[in-house]
């Protein structure tokens, strides 16, 4: 069953282009680009993915790093061709700022919010080559008419005010695009987009989007996608791939992976993402015959169209001949039976003429009073647009002054917060000399310490050697006496002696 369901999908969005409605859930993820195709009436869509992108860190502000969810809403219900979006992105930012320092903070809300329509405005028709049994050659050949591509527009309006201060571009700005598609075959396809976006405000840009898509089975289908994006003071480019899988008509898994360069930084960025439909879709009635073709009714032509003076003229005269032999009828019937309304008898009357005006006059006054009213369309148009062009201005005045006011704002909370990382700089410097300081005077009162014990060490020895010294001294001193003594007491007795031997 699913098998079928996935031929019916190719058939339709190969050859009934005009019928926006498939049978299959018909997805833009994983890819950013738009194809011109409607969702189809009846129908609501959810396109959702996770996301998570990594920058390095450059100069003055940046955002390196967001991971969050991306919402993409539509519906159609007053036309097939004709849908409705809503496009929105709940992201959790790291905000960087480098200069002197780095530095970051962290900061949750809406990056995105743009609500839109985009209508297919032509859908080229293709040959049905499955039909050609006459030439092999000519059924498998390629059909150049695939060149053409289907094409759509969009119109959308970003409100800014729901966004974070990081996003914030200006308030209300406008966002248009022209969508193509060429089918090369039933599974290769190539969309391309060109947008012009935030019109209106300091921070316009201009980008392009060229996606190819390849249905590689009834499940499963690749794409490989280039991006563009110009803006006043910085240019950047991405290029990925991912894969999508039908999980039920309804439903849709996808994923994807994308290289980021802006400047001369890369990125990544990577996505996983579901989309779901629900399918309240009722085919319009068509009134059949008996064979099983459309009834249409015959359109009145018009011969009298896009003619000069002489053509009008010339149409006037055929009108009026025309006019005269059908008007001049006579009520030939006077039989008995022919009343009137009264109850009398009929009676004859003789057909009337009556002085035509001059067609020349009349188309003169025609073409006079259409110019009259040309003119005063014209005048009152120019009036209109002269007022709309001073509302304009003046609203391109105001969203200006509020520009400017924004980005003074941002430049006075930029410099707050510089010189709050200044003094923060500042303060930690200063508390890193405080303590080397503190830790100089500690490794110094150690060392005067280790001194002075050490000379105390030293003056407690030489105390000691000096006692020790003194004592010696005492001791030699005494042992000087001593010999003194037994000196003298032997001078004494040598003279004791010498006494005995003189006596």
């Amino acid at each position: 069953m699913i098998n079928r369901l996935f031929i019916l999908f190719t058939f339709f969005t190969s050859v009934f282009v005009q019928a926006q409605y498939t049978t299959v859930i018909n997805s833009n993820r994983p890819g950013i680009s738009e194809s011109p195709y409607s969702v189809g009436s009846g129908v609501y869509q959810l396109e959702s993915s996770l996301f998570y992108r990594n920058m390095p860190l450059i100069e003055t502000f940046s955002n390196p790093e967001s991971f969050g969810l991306n919402l993409l809403f539509r519906t159609s219900f007053f036309l097939e061709q004709l849908e409705f979006n809503l496009n929105t992105s709940l992201s959790h930012d790291k905000i960087g700022f480098k200069n002197l320092f780095s530095s970051s903070y962290n900061t949750t809300g809406l990056s995105n919010f743009t609500l839109g329509a985009k209508y297919m405005i032509y859908a080229p028709t293709y040959s049905d080559k499955s039909k050609e049994i006459r030439s092999w050659r000519a059924r498998h050949s390629f059909d150049w008419k695939r060149w053409i591509p289907h094409i759509g527009i969009f119109a959308g309006i970003n409100f800014d005010n729901f966004l974070t201060d990081y996003y914030k571009k200006g308030g209300f700005s406008t966002r248009v695009g022209l969508l193509l598609q060429n089918e090369f075959s039933n599974k290769l396809n190539v969309i391309s987009n060109v947008f012009l976006d935030k019109i209106g405000t300091d921070y316009s840009e201009y980008s392009f989007i060229v996606t190819s898509t390849y249905n590689i089975n009834d499940y499963w289908s690749s794409f490989i996608e280039l991006q563009g994006v110009f803006e006043q003071y910085q240019k950047k480019s991405s290029i990925g791939g991912g894969a999508a899988y039908l999980l039920n008509p309804n439903l849709q898994l996808n994923a994807s992976v994308r290289g980021n360069l802006e400047g001369n930084l890369f990125g990544i960025t990577s996505t996983l993402g579901v989309s779901y439909r629900l399918d309240k879709h009722e085919d319009a009635f068509v009134e059949l015959d008996d064979t099983g073709n459309k009834i249409e009714e015959d359109k009145p032509i018009k011969y009298d169209e896009n003619r000069n003076f002489f053509g009008r003229l010339i149409s006037k005269i055929k009108k009026l001949f025309t006019k005269n032999k059908n008007n001049q009828k006579v009520d030939l019937d006077i039989s008995p039976n022919s009343k009137d309304e009264n109850g009398e008898d009929k009676k004859l009357e003789k057909p009337r003429r009556e002085r035509q005006k001059s067609l020349v006059d009349v188309i003169t006054k025609e073409d006079e009073k259409q110019k009259k009213k040309t003119a005063k369309e014209i005048k009152k148009a120019a009036k209109k647009a002269k007022k709309e062009k001073e509302k304009m201005a003046r609203k391109a005045q105001k969203e200006k002054e509020k520009a400017e006011k924004e980005i003074k704002k941002a430049q006075e909370k930029e410099a707050k917060e510089a010189q709050k990382e200044k003094e923060k700089a500042e303060k930690e410097i200063k508390r890193a000399q405080e303590k080397e300081a503190k830790e100089a005077q500690k490794e110094k009162e150690k060392i005067e310490k280790e001194a002075r014990k050490a000379k105390e060490k030293e003056a407690k020895e030489a105390e000691k050697e000096a006692k020790r010294k003194e004592k010696e001294k005492e001791k030699l001193e005494k042992e000087i006496k001593e010999l003194e003594e037994e000196i003298k007491e032997e001078e004494e007795k040598k003279e004791k002696e010498k006494k005995e031997n003189d006596n």
